[in-house]
């Protein structure tokens, strides 16, 4: 141990848990290092963890110049002159307020900012960059001196293995992440989610700190093991613990008031203090529990959200003004401008917090009423194509208020031909509103006489296609994707189009498999529900109903006019 005990002020950390047994790190298959990583194997001996940190991150694929130990040997002094180290001053893509020590002594504190100001300078492309603080003081406990410690840091900075992501290095990466995760906690944390929208303004300002629950407020024990298997695995761990976390705020502070006037602070407050509920093979045992997206389904997720935010010009952080997130549900949809014979803007707000976060950064726009465009499903269609994604609710005659959220331009459907054809996104979602507030999750639909398109695999309908639990959905081999994202969007091969929206001439289908599957005839006068397997198997509306109005809604860019 003795060796990487410079930086390490021991009186605060818990030796209790060290074991001085002999251990070696032989293996290198993947399997057996992931297996070994969420265990916590080298989590109880401080001379393995540091090797094993060695060997992992010497193994990440890097570019050719990459600065090593001699480079901070030789621009140390230059840089940091003979300066007091504890009050250097940092570079603006780190956050001034977010330098955790993680039980260094005062060499070690000093060096955290040393090692910044040198990466500052080798890496002149960092615009932001709010976790770097963190992992440099958790590396240089791992570390034999500064140079050392520099040299980790920028392989990890440096790796160039596109499908392998690591730290977000500009605003527009760590904005994108920030959206992900809250279209992530939208999925897979509703209970949580519906919290948040209920006791915060500004939901994606509260998601936005999931990066500094886990690089700033989490106990340094808590991060080393967490660090364990992201070096193994990447990114999606840190997703995966931060879900986790979130569940378990909302587990141990549910019914109880909150403890201060921000939700923010209080998820804080909970994070720092997490080891009076939760134990850390506690916190990852929930983590990996999540059946997440696949890797490949996320990082596409993410360049749709990259992509919503370069249209929308927000590209790097304004210094002037908070930086410009998502709208809160109280300013996207405007009660002065908002009009629907359907929803009320409340109700209309409750919608808006459940869609993705990068369509979310708009307002609602009216496509189509029945009430001034008539019964007909072909000005139905003339009205919303051309528009992606749209909103579509309706009201019945025996005052029930459902809809359905669609990702998908309704144009695709000629794809078919004159036959009834499959698109649609696993975005899609359907809710209701009257006489009580439900929102299903995706299905995909199932009508093995029709689906007979040319582009759809015979086997297209997998275990997926029959469930609406998000906990159910199966999780994917690495050579192909589920249908959570559009084929059309990412370029995706046609064998893994969706199948959750159908029009023709006669009717439209939206949902279906075993679940909420709701169906509309050509005069939009008459529905109908079918709803087996589905939440406490409460029906989305009556099984045949008669509408009284019916709505279409568009998303309009409130940024680029």
């Amino acid at each position: 141990m003795d060796e990487y005990n410079r930086f390490v002020d021991w009186d605060k950390m818990d030796v209790t848990v060290q074991s001085q047994d002999a251990k070696e790190l032989t293996c290198t298959e993947f399997q057996e290092l992931k297996q070994l990583a969420r265990q916590g194997y080298w989590s109880k001996n401080h001379s393995l963890r540091a090797k094993a940190y060695h060997k992992l991150i010497s193994n990440i694929p890097c570019r050719t110049v990459t600065p090593d130990a001699n480079v901070y040997r030789d621009i140390v002094v230059k840089i940091v002159g003979k300066r007091n180290s504890s009050s250097l001053p940092l570079p603006e893509f780190v956050d001034n307020s977010l330098v955790p020590t993680y039980c260094l002594n005062a060499e070690g504190i000093g060096a955290v900012r040393k090692i910044i100001l040198c990466i500052a300078n080798q890496f002149p492309d960092i615009s932001f960059c709010p976790a770097l603080p963190s992992v440099i003081a958790l590396l240089l406990h791992y570390s034999k001196d500064e140079a050392e410690c520099f040299e980790q840091v920028c392989r990890i900075l440096a790796c160039n293995d596109p499908s392998k992501r690591l730290i977000d290095q500009t605003f527009l990466a760590f904005e994108s992440s920030c959206m992900t995760f809250g279209d992530l906690v939208n999925k897979y944390c509703q209970a949580a989610h519906k919290l948040m929208v209920a006791v915060s303004e500004d939901v994606l300002e509260v998601y936005s700190d999931w990066q500094r629950w886990l690089f700033g407020e989490l106990p340094m024990v808590y991060v080393a093991r967490v660090f364990d298997v992201f070096l193994v695995e990447g990114y999606k761990v840190l997703y995966r613990v931060a879900l986790a976390l979130l569940k378990f705020f909302h587990k141990v502070r549910a019914g109880q008031p909150m403890e201060s006037d921000s939700i923010q602070q209080d998820i804080r407050a909970f994070v720092r203090d997490i080891a009076k509920s939760v134990s850390p093979e506690r916190l990852l045992e929930k983590a990996f529990a999540i059946r997440l997206f696949s890797r490949k389904e996320i990082q596409l997720l993410q360049m749709a959200n990259e992509k919503a935010l370069q249209q929308k010009g927000i590209t790097v952080k304004q210094k002037s003004v908070a930086s410009p997130k998502r709208q809160n549900v109280h300013l996207a949809v405007h009660a002065e401008n908002f009009k629907s014979e359907i929803v009320s803007v409340k109700e209309m707000r409750d919608i808006w917090s459940w869609i993705p976060e990068r369509f979310a950064l708009c307002q609602p726009l009216l496509l189509f009423t029945t009430l001034e465009h008539g019964c007909s499903l072909s000005r139905f269609y003339s009205h919303s194509e051309g528009h992606e994604p749209t909103l579509l609710l309706i009201k019945t005659t025996a005052k029930e208020v459902c809809g359905a959220y669609l990702s998908t331009d309704w144009s695709e459907r000629r794809r078919g031909g004159n036959k009834l054809s499959f698109f649609g996104t696993g975005e899609c979602f359907v809710f209701r509103l009257q006489p009580e507030v439900e929102r299903y999750e995706w299905v995909i639909i199932k009508h093995p006489e029709l689906a007979t398109t040319g582009s759809e695999p015979e086997n297209h309908t997998s275990p997926a296609s029959s469930t609406l639990s998000s906990s159910s959905v199966p999780s994917d081999p690495s050579d192909r994707l589920s249908p959570f994202l559009s084929a059309r969007h990412f370029n995706l091969p046609s064998k893994t189009a969706s199948m959750f929206m159908a029009g023709s001439s006669e009717c439209i289908i939206i949902g279906g498999g075993d679940g909420q599957a709701l169906y509309l005839d050509a005069d939009l006068n008459h529905g109908r529900t079918s709803h087996c397997n589905t939440f406490n198997n409460q029906p989305l509306c009556s099984e045949s109903f008669q509408i009284s109005v019916l709505e279409v809604w568009g998303f309009r860019d409130t940024m680029n006019g």
